[in-house]
């Protein structure tokens, strides 16, 4: 065990490694961040601060003379440099893990291995795969293996022709083509495994996304149809990569009902912010207690909770380029409601800022009082 009040490292300075930060923090222990930003959510509230590329070995060497364990707070860290710490330090999750997950096609493959259905997909590394692709694949989506987010490098292709034009667009990198399905709902399971191997998992979350970003996670008192089927699914991904940390598994539910791993998250997930004030133990303590080898805490659900994603988009209630400060007095005049903001110094247009967790006593009750937030922040989609 590494005792509250020694260092923890960790990979990332986003708003990620920024809840992380207080979380463990919050446990006693002082945190140092290595992120190439200078002024980064994580950073601005990390006990120390190592401005350095992911890959600079100058930066990973102070981080490891620091750092009694080293985590990640965005799944691009260089594998590479997870294998380097690990020499000298315990890192949570393995470069091993984190390798798979960055390559949507290594990940695919490894996911069907474990005996876990995923979207019909074929491999893109050339023209001739493309050529040669299934025409049940279209219409599909395109998607980039590597570096791709929140709807970044990913297209809609209806016929072969577009995924062409799409992936001469992408430069010519290697890509999955997943055939387009008709989808009743997204699910998503965030879990905790640590170095023992046992599995903490946290209620199963329901999602919205828009434009490619979440909007709204939903979670329940009453578990939804397919929890176990997903859990079970998930943990087994878990054990297949002998995982240790936080992760998430992002679930398709099919209109007959099939159940499909979208993609794997090797860190805490935005669908997971929820537990911040919905469950006995964040997902950010979880990630603590991971790299600490203390015993996993409570995943147990307190309140039906519904979390917002709060974009950039908000400070600009119209089409002009005026920022305007959101009415963050109406917001938390909400019963149940908790605001989450970022330290971002600029906001963006769908850039994260920040989410709005809401409980309450009734799930009914919960969803009323998230649209009224909806309301307040204009927000695209209805809870």
């Amino acid at each position: 065990m590494i005792a509250p009040g020694e260092w923890l490292g960790l990979m990332g300075g986003g708003q990620l490694g920024r809840m992380f930060c207080h979380a463990a923090q919050a446990l006693g222990y002082r945190v140092v961040v290595l992120d190439p930003a200078g002024d980064g959510p994580a950073a601005s509230v990390a006990d120390a601060h190592i401005e350095a590329s992911y890959d600079d070995p100058t930066g990973l060497i102070k981080l490891a003379q620091r750092s009694r364990a080293v985590t990640t707070e965005f799944e691009n860290v260089p594998a590479k440099s997870l294998q380097s710490l690990s020499t000298t330090c315990r890192v949570t999750p393995g470069a091993h893990a984190v390798e798979i997950v960055q390559d949507r096609i290594a990940e695919k493959s490894f996911i069907a291995s474990q005996g876990v259905s995923v979207a019909p997909y074929v491999p893109v590394r050339s023209l001739a795969e493309l050529h040669a692709a299934d025409a049940s694949l279209f219409p599909g989506i395109l998607k980039v293996a590597r570096l791709g987010y929140d709807g970044k490098g990913q297209a809609r292709v209806r016929s072969r022709e577009e995924a062409v034009a799409a992936w001469n667009e992408f430069g010519c990198v290697p890509c999955v083509l997943e055939a387009m399905l008709d989808l009743k709902e997204e699910l998503s399971v965030v879990l905790a495994r640590g170095l023992d191997g046992t599995c903490a998992v946290f209620p199963v979350a329901t999602n919205v996304h828009h434009e490619g970003i979440l909007a709204v996670t939903t979670v329940d008192m009453q578990p939804v149809a397919m929890a176990e089927q997903a859990t079970e699914a998930a943990c087994a991904i878990a054990r297949g990569l002998n995982y240790h940390g936080v992760m998430c598994v992002e679930f398709f539910v099919l209109r007959d009902g099939q159940l499909l791993v979208n993609e794997i998250a090797p860190r805490p997930h935005n669908s997971g912010h929820f537990t911040m004030n919905a469950c006995v133990t964040s997902q950010f303590e979880q990630q603590a207690r991971v790299m600490a080898g203390l015993p996993l805490g409570s995943t147990r659900l307190l309140a039906p909770v519904v979390m917002l994603n709060i974009l950039g988009d908000v400070w600009y209630p119209d089409a002009s380029d005026m920022q305007v400060e959101p009415d963050w007095s109406a917001v938390l005049a909400v019963p149940g409601a908790s605001l989450h903001l970022y330290g971002k110094r600029e906001a963006r247009r769908a850039r994260k800022m920040g989410h709005i967790n809401i409980t309450g006593a009734t799930l009914s009750e919960t969803i009323a009082a998230a649209n009224q937030i909806v309301q307040v922040l204009r927000l695209p989609v209805a809870a």
